[in-house]
């Protein structure tokens, strides 16, 4: 576990866990370091605690990432037939409905979003594991991305396309956190 200080235009000491569980302190300019090593020495129960319940998240992602394996080509090329079979009727649909036609649409193996879009190149990209998720959960990702072809940002303007086209968008993005994050339903 590293200690990494960085020194901010900020008012109070901060920190926060890092994914690999490093420790990072946000501190005013010329705070001494005296200072901060008391602030890291008093919370030092919140830093076990803290890294421990990100180690948790880590590999409750992980396993639900590993469901879907795309380690060879074969699997690669399999995993993205079956997503293609999803989404091209998806895509057909809003299409017209929404007046949206992007240049291309690819697959990608990323684990950091379901989905993006270049506005400028009207290109969009999926992510293979959206088949680890119902196929509603899939068609609001589809929505989502062919809305940002009219918005590029998340402004209201977005979210109205959203409502107008899939108006269960923040129950299909609630359940989409909620089973990549290996929660159980309360």
């Amino acid at each position: 576990m590293a200690i990494i200080i960085t020194y901010r235009h900020t008012r109070r000491l901060s920190m926060r866990i890092a994914q690999n569980g490093d420790v990072r302190v946000s501190a005013p300019l010329r705070t001494p370091r005296i200072i901060i090593e008391a602030f890291i020495e008093k919370n030092q129960d919140w830093i076990v605690k803290a890294q421990a319940r990100t180690a948790e998240r880590l590999q409750q992602r992980a396993a639900f990432y590993d469901q879907l394996s795309l380690n060879t080509p074969a699997e690669r090329k399999e995993a993205t037939n079956r997503l293609r079979a999803i989404v091209d009727p998806m895509f057909e649909h809003y299409r017209r409905e929404m007046n949206a036609q992007p240049s291309r649409i690819t697959f990608r193996r990323s684990t950091s979003r379901w989905g993006s879009c270049n506005h400028r190149t009207r290109s969009i990209s999926l992510s293979i594991y959206l088949l680890l998720l119902p196929e509603w959960c899939i068609e609001h990702v589809v929505v989502h991305e062919l809305a940002h072809l009219h918005q590029p940002n998340h402004g209201p303007a977005f979210y109205a396309l959203m409502d107008r086209h899939f108006p269960r968008w923040r129950e299909a993005r609630a359940e989409t956190r909620r089973l990549s994050r290996n929660e159980s339903e309360e």
